[in-house]
């Protein structure tokens, strides 16, 4: 049984009390509150996804740790995570690629912006793609492991293993986007 670090319980009560934007159902921002707010009082927040691959064209897939408080150890096809109060998208993209995998300066391309709604969770996204061949280098508190697999890999794995679903929705939509421009 995999155990939960003291660095992990750490980040994760600081990450519970960062101000995360809060937005309407039309996207437009109402201020800023703490991410454990956001969850307990079922709020929309804003959320970005980053799709990475290398030049081999296969995607990141990782394992998240059992501390975090949304889909704890499940694997994930995307960086990313909650935009902060005063944040735009892109930033929060690119913030959260150098922080989960160590990847800077990819060049970030925009694929969809949409609502993802469940239960646990009521998110505007934006979903991105970068294409980097640079180390990975995992911040430990919020990535077990991280592994490059084929799109098509990725999606049989969701019939066996736990997998983000809100990240196969931003997956799903690049999908979509690369099937249409054809």
């Amino acid at each position: 049984m995999a155990t939960i670090s003291a660095a992990e319980v750490a980040h994760r009560a600081a990450s519970d009390q960062e101000l995360v934007a809060w937005v309407d159902e039309h996207d437009q921002p109402l201020g800023g509150v703490s991410r454990a707010e956001l969850r307990e009082r079922k709020l929309i927040g804003r959320g970005t996804y980053i799709l990475l691959f290398n030049t081999a064209g296969r995607l990141c897939v990782h394992r998240r740790t059992l501390s975090k408080a949304l889909y704890p150890g499940y694997w994930d096809v995307a960086a990313g995570g909650m935009v902060l109060e005063g944040e735009d998208y892109r930033l929060s993209a690119e913030r959260e690629l150098a922080e989960e995998l160590g990847i800077v300066d990819a060049e970030l391309v925009e694929h969809a912006h949409f609502l993802y709604e469940a239960p646990e969770s009521r998110l505007w996204c934006m979903a991105y793609s970068a294409v980097s061949d640079a180390p990975l280098v995992l911040q430990p508190e919020e990535v077990l492991e991280a592994r490059f697999i084929s799109i098509e890999q990725a999606l049989e794995e969701t019939h066996r293993l736990p997998y983000c679903p809100d990240s196969l929705a931003a997956l799903e939509r690049y999908i979509q986007r690369s099937l249409a421009a054809g």
